[in-house]
């Protein structure tokens, strides 16, 4: 009988191709069919020199796993559920976009698939509990991890596998894996850049105080000028992430704290700060220098090029997929926070 958990095909005779048995790979190995199963759904069960005759034998006849009928008997999906939003009106974020690309190229390599959902932002967890009780995917990645968010400390009372892109901010002591990159070093570099090149009044637009995210950018900022003996005062403000509230206080702090050069903490803010200049007929990069964060679509094309810190994105899946594949093994291997350095992509506006 053929198994179906193996895929192969032998000739017999001047017939077409068959497809193999369990029972060709076992006598091939000199094991028992079931060892052999255990070789492909199970092989920490196996001792190593079992599992090395058994999986040189599926070598030598050129078997692949069949990965369907394995799902149907050990209900794995080979799934991982991402929720996805889209782009804020008003914004220049396209980051969500170049991570989930990411995303997906990480985890095919590994032997996985992401599966994206929407879900109600008045019920944030009704959609993740709908695929966890369906058994629909093997695990989630997190993305919503800012001031409030449920979604962590849920799918963790629940034992669910899952991976976070950001920090437990509100947690810092919480053991589920995560993958985040630093803000802070973020700022601090795109900071430094300005700073080097002469710039003592280097303001900070960045966002409102209950933002983890906004305030560990910020941290960068204030470090860098305090580090090299320049004054802040003044020289913040704190907004939503639009491009209007970026346009609406780089205008202020132009008239009120006249710095020559904006450290941002997003390129939307960035794109409202070279919105004003060009109201004025100032030139970025010649006259006032603009730095803004994640290195967006916009940043890349926009005259003249905005400077922008680059969150290493491929990095950050590649590490996502690695602690999903040690949440997923038997016995589960934990992986501590990742926490990786961002670069600056260096243009014309600064």
């Amino acid at each position: 009988m053929s198994h179906p958990e193996l895929r192969g095909s032998r000739p017999v005779g001047n017939l077409p191709v068959a497809p193999t048995t369990l029972a060709d790979v076992a006598e091939r190995a000199g094991v028992s069919r079931q060892t052999v199963s255990n070789a492909v759904n199970n092989p920490e069960l196996l001792r190593p020199d079992t599992l090395q005759r058994v999986r040189q034998a599926i070598d030598d006849l050129g078997y692949s796993p069949n990965r369907a009928a394995r799902s149907l008997r050990t209900r794995s999906s080979h799934l991982i559920g991402l929720r996805f939003t889209p782009a804020q009106e008003g914004t220049a974020n396209a980051l969500m976009d170049r991570f989930v690309h990411s995303l997906v190229e990480a985890t095919a390599q590994a032997g996985y698939h992401v599966l994206l959902f929407a879900d109600d932002d008045t019920e944030p967890l009704s959609a993740y509990d709908g695929l966890l009780r369906s058994t629909a995917v093997d695990a989630f990645v997190v993305t919503d991890t800012y001031l409030g968010a449920p979604q962590a400390a849920w799918l963790s009372e629940q034992r669910a596998p899952f991976v976070a892109f950001g920090r437990p901010w509100e947690e810092p002591g919480a053991t589920h894996a995560w993958v985040d990159v630093d803000g802070a070093a973020g700022a601090a570099l795109a900071t430094e850049h300005l700073l080097d090149k002469g710039h003592t009044r280097v303001a900070w637009m960045g966002w409102k105080k209950d933002s983890f995210i906004g305030e560990d950018r910020r941290a960068g900022w204030l470090r860098s000028m305090h580090g090299r003996g320049l004054s802040t005062t003044g020289l913040a403000s704190r907004v939503e992430d639009t491009i209007a509230s970026g346009r609406g206080a780089s205008a202020v702090l132009l008239d009120e704290a006249q710095p020559s050069a904006f450290v941002c903490a997003s390129d939307t803010l960035a794109m409202g700060v070279l919105h004003t200049l060009a109201d004025r007929g100032i030139v970025a990069g010649r006259d006032i220098a603009v730095v803004g964060f994640d290195d967006s679509q916009v940043a890349q094309v926009v005259p003249p090029g905005l400077t922008s810190v680059r969150q290493p994105l491929e990095d950050v899946a590649v590490e996502i997929v690695q602690a999903l594949q040690g949440l997923l093994a038997t016995p589960r291997v934990a992986q501590p926070g990742v926490l990786l350095t961002p670069t600056l992509s260096v243009r014309g506006s600064s």
